[in-house]
């Protein structure tokens, strides 16, 4: 492989004006496509397996204008002190603002009546209608949500407090300028890495053109492939992270062959061929970790990984050829003043001062044990919370005080209980026997406040039953309530709705956990068998990676659920972790945290390889490798906390942990675990059984075959010099 690479890296400095032209035209293309492309008009949410998603999948054969998967609104009205809602006049405000919500856009299917749904309070302070929509919230448009709101702000012309929630507001989640603040620290870390602006912005320039082809991509078949908002969103979180290090690890390289007095063309032919097998391999555990999503077999979650993964097929093959490309026209100038000035004086632009990476690594060489044990116990320590994480999807209650949405649902809970905010749907199939039957054995359920009568369908053969439960949506007890009324009840009846199938989303995610770890973790610990022909260095990146990602679940129990430092990262309502956040930080941070594994520890490869002792590869590793993961794990972390910004809790939150993961996996794991360890395990660090070496293909990930390759071709051109200098005196 590093031969090839090696060909591609001289192929694209040569052809650069090509190169470049190809992946201009491409992003062209592609931003074509996204500016030409329908708006998605779906953004579908299923479950497939689950209970809800039958009962889901029967109401749209059984009451096929129900829209039982619709958008829904609740406009709650509260009378002004001394007043109640059953008054005269605050009754003819609610009825205009009942016809303004019918008529207010095509896609209403129906609006209920406060008066005659018996939605007023008991004290009668309080009432609600429900607004039910044929289409989901994604598929509404701003207009459609404007004559909500407009109806509302209508009634509260009249004294009422009004306040609306529901997933009819759901609106594209924004990032904010977060996203732009990281990527200017990433340009501000890079020339400081660099010492050149010219090599800083390289891996820039890149990333966003990878990304920009990605993104334009995603939203181009957006409708196509009815990928949801958030898949965009987080595709560009985790393709402008990878980008930009891809880039650094190969322009990192390229500089260091130049400082060994290589030839431009060659230079970069020698930093694709073994920077790029780095490359190739990392990018490779990131796409295993996100196309391994699938197994969890909920068709958002594998879109999501899908997307995300081709933008990091993008950022690798860029970084193989467009980077080599630009590094034709930058030639020497991606070196700083000072290096370009030495370079040009002596052939070298290396330093022969020991750098930092070079004093760390011989420090953690002298003190393994100390350094090991406090990288695993402080971890360990932060890692704590982690034991108490509670999974959910959040409901209205988990937004901020702020937004009409929180202050309904808590309208709701004060005038009507807090199970109110979630009511259960009950699909029973059959006749007015089973529907009489399955009502009085959810009536003796505990933890139900009260049922409405059943309804039936045209056919008389399905009733739906609303079940009203005493706890809040995303409480325990109204989990036990739903698999209570599961238990108690036959075949014939299913308990479905958006708190049922949340709760069911969430057992998916937690019964998928242990497999999709096994997946993901297996097919890297044999891709990583392969790159470093070892059984110990797989196992040690596999173990720490678990440490790391652990750490990474307790700072976020820590923040989003207990509320720790809450307020700093602008987390204004504490509440259960998103069902999908392990399982998704665990794909993605397994995927980083290969980066630097494998940046870092093939150098160490290459340099024991090639003779060295143990000892010496480690130091050697840090010296060409410290600083640029160090770069490259600041230049991460920023882009992710750049989400934390975001609108969106799920994206928030995704930023917030792995910004948090790949600091401790960086810094404290790959920075000093790593070395101890290896250092503790010696030449047995690099064992692999004889059998197994014959077995696994041999990718020459550090460049040996690369080394015998460019020798003999040097042999070759000195005969050719020989004889053509022999011909010439024979003549």
């Amino acid at each position: 492989m590093a031969t090839f690479l090696y060909r591609l890296g001289r192929a694209a400095f040569r052809r650069r004006h090509l190169v470049a032209l190809l992946w201009v035209a491409l992003l062209a293309l592609a931003g074509t496509g996204a500016a030409l492309a329908p708006a998605a008009t779906s953004s579908s949410f299923s479950i497939p397996g689950t209970e809800a998603q039958r009962a889901f999948d029967l109401l749209d054969e059984r009451f096929p204008d129900a829209g039982a998967d619709g958008a829904t609104a609740r406009v709650v009205f509260k009378a002004p002190g001394g007043q109640k809602m059953t008054d005269e006049a605050n009754k003819a405000v609610v009825t205009q603002a009942v016809g303004e919500l019918r008529s207010g856009s095509d896609k209403v299917a129906d609006v209920s009546d406060p008066y005659r749904s018996q939605a007023v309070s008991r004290d009668g302070t309080t009432a609600y209608a429900q607004v039910s929509y044929k289409v989901n919230g994604m598929e509404l448009t701003d207009a459609d949500r404007e004559a909500l709101t407009e109806a509302g702000d209508q009634a509260r012309k009249s004294g009422l407090t009004v306040e609306i929630g529901g997933d009819a507001l759901q609106a594209v989640p924004e990032t904010g300028s977060g996203e732009i603040v990281g990527v200017v620290i990433a340009a501000l870390v890079l020339v400081i890495t660099f010492g050149s602006l010219i090599a800083a912005g390289m891996p820039l320039v890149t990333a966003l053109i990878g990304v920009g082809i990605g993104s334009s991509a995603i939203t181009a078949l957006a409708g196509a492939l009815d990928l949801g908002s958030t898949t965009g969103i987080l595709a560009t979180m985790i393709g402008l992270a990878v980008g930009i290090d891809y880039a650094l690890f190969i322009v990192s390289r390229y500089r260091a062959e130049l400082a060994e007095g290589r030839e431009k063309e060659e230079a970069a032919g020698r930093a694709v061929g073994t920077a790029g097998s780095a490359v190739v391999f990392a990018g490779l555990t990131v796409v295993i970790a996100l196309t391994g999503l699938a197994v969890v077999n909920i068709p958002m979650l594998t879109k999501m990984g899908l997307a995300a993964a081709g933008t990091v097929a993008i950022a690798v093959l860029i970084a193989l050829t467009l980077i080599p490309a630009l590094l034709g026209y930058a030639g020497t100038w991606v070196h700083g003043r000072k290096a370009r000035a030495k370079l040009a004086e002596d052939g070298s632009g290396a330093d022969a001062k020991p750098n930092m990476g070079t004093r760390w690594a011989r420090t953690v060489l002298r003190h393994p044990v100390a350094v090991l044990l406090a990288g695993v116990i402080g971890l360990g320590v932060i890692a704590v919370p982690a034991a108490s994480l509670e999974v959910g999807l959040p409901d209205d209650g988990a937004q901020p005080t702020s937004t009409t949405q929180r202050r309904a649902y808590d309208l709701i809970s004060e005038g009507f209980g807090p199970g109110a905010n979630g009511p259960l749907m009950i699909v029973v199939e059959g006749g007015k026997e089973s529907a009489e039957k399955a009502t009085g054995q959810i009536k003796k359920v505990d933890g139900v406040a009260a049922v409405t009568p059943a309804m039936f369908n045209k056919a008389g053969d399905t009733a739906i039953v609303t079940v009203v439960p005493k706890d809040r949506p995303s409480s325990t007890e109204t989990e036990e309530l739903v698999h209570s009324i599961r238990d108690t009840t036959g075949d014939e009846v299913h308990v479905t709705g958006a708190t049922a199938m949340n709760i069911d989303f969430s057992q998916k995610m937690n019964d998928a956990l242990v497999p999709y770890l096994a997946l993901v973790v297996g097919l890297a610990f044999l891709l990583l068998m392969v790159v470093f022909r070892s059984v110990l260095v797989p196992l040690k990146a596999a173990l720490g990676f678990l440490l790391s990602v652990v750490a990474a679940l307790g700072a976020v129990v820590a923040v989003f659920q207990w509320g720790w430092l809450g307020s700093v990262f602008g987390v204004e309502q504490t509440g259960p972790i998103m069902s999908m956040m392990p399982i998704f930080m665990i794909g993605v941070v397994f995927g980083l945290a290969m980066d630097y594994e494998v940046f870092l520890v093939t150098r160490m490869r290459e340099a024991f390889v090639h003779g060295e002792t143990p000892h010496e590869a480690v130091v050697t590793g840090f010296r060409h490798g410290a600083r640029v993961v160090t770069a490259a794990a600041i230049i991460m972390i920023a882009v992710f906390a750049g989400f934390i910004g975001s609108s969106d809790q799920m994206v928030k939150m995704i930023g917030f942990g792995l910004a948090v993961a790949v600091f401790f996996d960086a810094f404290v794991v790959r920075m000093a675990i790593v070395p101890a360890v290896l250092a503790l395990l010696g030449r047995a660090a690099w064992w692999l059984p004889r059998w197994l070496d014959r077995a696994l293909p041999n990718v020459d990930v550090e460049g040996d075959s690369l080394r015998k390759h460019i020798e003999s071709r040097r042999g070759e051109d000195e005969r050719e010099l020989v004889t053509a200098g022999g011909g010439g005196t024979g003549r």
